[in-house]
């Protein structure tokens, strides 16, 4: 393996997307990477950096997700690590507390969106994890889901913050139940 530079925030994605998918899933690199629209090498490096960063189980045959060390980093790294800010107004596809589930509490105003040309909104640009998101967002809803709330924590609200953090805590515990058979 390389040599360990820290975490990049493809890993982040590839990480919600494995909480995103069914208990049942085993997923090949190959298929992860068209889902998160990034290269096999990228999904390889990625995941062997999330295990040496104790986010993903040391079996490289797993990939089990380690809820609490997970949800920790979320709410309490990312938003320094990978933080936001809003940008100039594009067109793009809603994030934040403009999107589901956020958006059912704090409503779609201020929109944020990442930028996109084929999104339907207009709302203060977001500079997503890396460029693939959206392409991996319109491709599984309940990725899209994480990452909404994922930006909240990114842009540093508190009180879209706060649900955010609930709702991955429940989405995380929940995935881990469910792999678990409970």
């Amino acid at each position: 393996m390389r040599k360990f530079n820290g975490l990049r925030p493809q890993d982040i994605v590839l990480l919600l997307k494995l909480v995103a998918s069914s208990k049942a899933r085993v997923w090949l690199g190959k298929e992860l990477a068209y889902e998160l629209s990034l290269s096999a090498s990228e999904v390889s490096e990625a995941l062997a950096r999330c295990r040496y960063s104790r986010l993903l189980a040391p079996d490289p045959g797993s990939h089990q997700v380690q809820a609490r060390a997970l949800i920790e980093f979320l709410l309490h790294g990312l938003p320094y690590v990978f933080a936001a800010h809003a940008g100039a107004q594009a067109r793009g596809i809603q994030t934040a507390s403009s999107a589901a589930p956020l958006n059912k509490t704090f409503g779609t105003e201020p929109a944020y969106v990442w930028p996109n040309a084929a999104g339907e909104a207009w709302g203060a640009a977001i500079e997503p994890l890396y460029p693939g998101v959206a392409a991996a967002a319109q491709k599984d809803a309940r990725l899209y889901e994480l990452l909404a709330l994922v930006d909240a924590l990114r842009l540093g609200r508190p009180r879209e913050r706060r649900v955010a953090a609930q709702l991955i805590e429940a989405a995380i515990t929940q995935h881990v139940s469910a792999a678990n058979g409970n």
